[in-house]
């Protein structure tokens, strides 16, 4: 990750704006260490969410979570449940919290947080809406990833009856976490590599607005990807089942809404 400290970023000085971090790590200790002075510029909460790493980096959360007590929240899992799963537990956690905005992003490296003020000012100029990072890859993103986002891109237009979610694989992303909070309530939602489309979708389906800021996404040397091509990609495909034939009901109760605003001479 870089990040230039001279540059102008956002601070949470308001009640109506309370940020935090929230970061997934499995097995990627070393990585998140050699973010955090820039994560720690930015003077929000970090809860970083270990989903049941080796002894190695749960060696490294401890010490650094035990270095920042007032800053660094760490959350363990007992059991591998995902990146949804640790994602999901870190904004649960912030919900109880009283944070507004979840900033989510990978412990692996692969975010420039040169682009997060950005993402923080479509944040506070739009705060109920979910605010995305739309990837600018360089040479090192491998082709068949590369290639395999268009496929469900395609999906998530055909889903969601829409060209306005440009890209729903991304991590580097913020979200309201009351809202968010409101639909994991309310659905079940995948916990693993299926997590950030199908949140996504649903949030859109629910009446979140989405806003995409361009931001560089590398693929960093001799990274660790637990990115399964069999089983994940495979649930990526149950995913979209589901979501395509849920999509009658969703465009009854948007049409539904639709006449109960026009009678209330609010549409």
């Amino acid at each position: 990750m870089s990040f230039d400290p001279s540059l102008p970023f956002p601070k949470a000085q308001c009640t109506s704006f309370r940020p935090c971090f929230l970061v997934p790590c499995y097995n990627h200790g070393a990585q998140f260490a050699a973010a955090l002075p820039a994560l720690l510029s930015f003077h929000y909460h970090i809860f970083v969410s270990d989903d049941f790493s080796a002894t190695e980096t749960r060696e490294i959360l401890r010490e650094i979570a035990a270095r920042y007590p007032g800053q660094i929240t760490l959350l363990h899992h007992t059991v591998n449940q995902g990146k949804g799963g640790a994602v999901i537990t870190a904004m649960r956690e912030a919900g109880k919290r009283h944070f507004t905005h979840a900033i989510q992003l990978d412990a692996d490296g692969q975010h420039d947080l040169a682009y997060l003020p950005s993402l923080l000012a479509a944040a506070i100029e739009n705060p109920t809406a979910l605010v995305s990072g739309h990837p600018i890859y360089d040479t090192s993103v491998p082709r068949s990833r590369f290639y395999a986002r268009y496929l469900t891109h395609s999906f998530v237009w055909l889903e969601t009856l829409s060209f306005k979610i440009k890209d729903s694989m991304c991590g580097f992303r913020v979200y309201p976490v009351a809202s968010t909070l409101e639909l994991l309530d309310r659905c079940r939602i995948g916990t693993r590599m299926d997590f950030d489309v199908e949140i996504m979708v649903r949030l859109f389906w629910g009446g979140v607005p989405v806003h995409f800021i361009p931001v560089k996404v590398v693929y960093p040397e001799n990274n660790c990807s637990h990115f399964h091509l069999l089983h994940d990609n495979l649930r990526i495909f149950w995913m979209h089942t589901r979501l395509s034939c849920m999509l009658p009901f969703h465009l009854f109760k948007s049409l539904v809404r639709r006449l109960r605003c026009a009678s209330s001479g609010n549409l």
